[in-house]
């Protein structure tokens, strides 16, 4: 435990809706003619207004000034430089998108090599590049926005970075009947934390049973719809399928006809309470299905001998969240508690050490849990405790113990540090390890992931 002391020490609705958004080109013409008739009348009368305050200031400004007058001679003048700069600002940049990048990097020192722990990065003292980010979004038209992320991260073995588009996804503005459409590559919604970016979680790195069930961030090349239920209190509905889903998760291989059940279908259902004007929670459902993955991730070997192909892949999870916010300081203090637990239900081919081959269901846990306390506008603490079965081996376990504390100098600027104590049982074969981690993200521009920032 000496470097935990070195940490103390440094502190079928999907078809209706495509059918209802699929309007004549006829139609969209006119609408934008429309729209761009209205932004014509908007500079005219803003061009009158102009015209009719500058004549009344030069007759205010003709006549001798009483104290009054001044005070209104200012006021008009005011009105007129707002306008003005309304008029400047608004019209030419609507068709301008909005632009940003984030940069993050980790250093950090591990007490046990790679080959011990089963980390994709090494031992002992390390420095990680691990996303130069680049994103950019805007309205398409009145009907859609859209918004592309690209990354670059540095390799472990061979430091050169490579280059990948994270997202590109279009989203519907006006479907009816609080429908919402998004399709392209992008982050599936399923849990809590899985389509959020790295740099965005409360804690450095992403837990344990993330990486293992889902394959790190939820990202998909598919279509995803989404139902804001029209009752009295929030509730969201959301159903999506696509070819692959998971960051490290290569798209379904099924030979060289693709079926539908190649594909992933997943589903999330969510709801917003606030218990007192202080006090909310946030909970929620979500699952994965896969009918046919044809040996995702390839195959494994047990410890007995026997390989696993994986043929069909099930996941759910269940998360909640209760934040507490005084409206009164809430610049200052805020206390979030976040949890979801997960079980990974899937079927493989098992091949034994006699060359038999048969079918087996394997199901797996995995949980994680965590607390932040912001305690200062700049300043925030807090713990991450995660376990997870392992999705192929249920008697492999492993645990983790992450305390943390946030200094964010402003908003686009934050530095977090961070000591994870990694536990393994002994059937996994892998060591304890300590680690300390510094990460320093920065942004740059406009910010946001599809107009998902939470």
């Amino acid at each position: 435990m000496a470097t935990f002391r070195i940490f103390i020490m440094l502190s079928a609705l999907f078809l209706t809706a495509s059918l209802s958004y699929g309007a004549d080109l006829d139609e969209r013409l006119k609408a934008l003619e429309e729209v761009s008739k209205q932004q014509q009348k908007v500079i005219e009368e803003q061009q009158r207004l102009i015209e009719g305050l500058k004549q009344d200031l030069n007759k205010l400004q003709a006549g001798e000034p009483q104290k009054s007058t001044e005070t209104q001679v200012l006021e008009l003048k005011e009105k007129v430089d707002q306008v003005a700069e309304a008029q400047t600002r608004t019209i030419p940049s609507v068709f301008n998108p909005a632009i940003g990048f984030v940069g993050e990097a980790v250093f950090s020192y591990r007490s046990k090599g790679a080959s011990l722990t089963g980390s994709s990065r090494p031992g002992g003292f390390d420095a990680f590049a691990r996303s130069v980010e680049l994103n950019a979004a805007a309205s398409v038209d009145p009907f859609a926005k859209a918004y592309i992320v690209a990354n670059a991260s540095a390799d472990a073995a061979t430091g050169e970075a490579t280059f990948s588009i994270e997202e590109a996804a279009l989203q519907t503005e006006s479907l009816p009947g609080n429908l919402t459409v998004k399709a392209g590559r992008f982050f599936g919604e399923f849990g809590r934390l899985a389509y959020i970016h790295d740099h965005e979680l409360p804690f450095v790195n992403r837990p344990l049973v993330l990486a293992q069930y889902i394959g790190g961030e939820s990202r998909t090349d598919g279509v995803q719809l989404n139902w804001l239920v029209p009752i009295e209190h929030y509730v969201s509905l959301t159903v999506g399928a696509g070819n692959q889903f998971g960051g490290d998760v290569p798209p379904n291989n099924v030979g060289d006809f693709r079926r539908a059940g190649g594909l992933n279908y997943w589903g999330r259902l969510s709801s917003y309470v606030d218990i007192t004007p202080d006090i909310s929670l946030e909970p929620g459902v979500s699952g994965l299905w896969n009918p046919k993955t044809v040996d995702r991730g390839g195959s494994f070997t047990q410890p007995d001998g026997s390989t696993l192909s994986e043929r069909e892949r099930r996941l759910t999870g269940v998360d909640l969240t209760l934040s507490y916010k005084p409206l009164r300081d809430n610049q200052f203090t805020s206390i979030i508690w976040g949890t979801e637990v997960l079980y990974s239900h899937n079927r493989y081919d098992e091949v034994n050490s006699d060359g038999l081959a048969f079918s087996r269901d394997i199901g797996s846990y995995g949980l994680y849990s965590y607390l932040a306390y912001k305690f200062h506008r700049q300043w925030s603490a807090g713990f991450l405790y995660g376990f997870v079965e392992d999705a192929q081996d249920n008697t492999a376990r492993t645990y983790e113990y992450s305390p943390f504390i946030t200094w964010s100098l402003s908003h686009w600027n934050q530095l977090r540090l961070q000591y994870t104590y990694t536990n393994h049982n002994a059937v996994s074969g892998l060591r304890p390890d300590n680690a300390v981690y510094l990460q320093w993200a920065w942004i740059i521009g406009a910010h946001s992931h599809g107009w998902q920032q939470r």
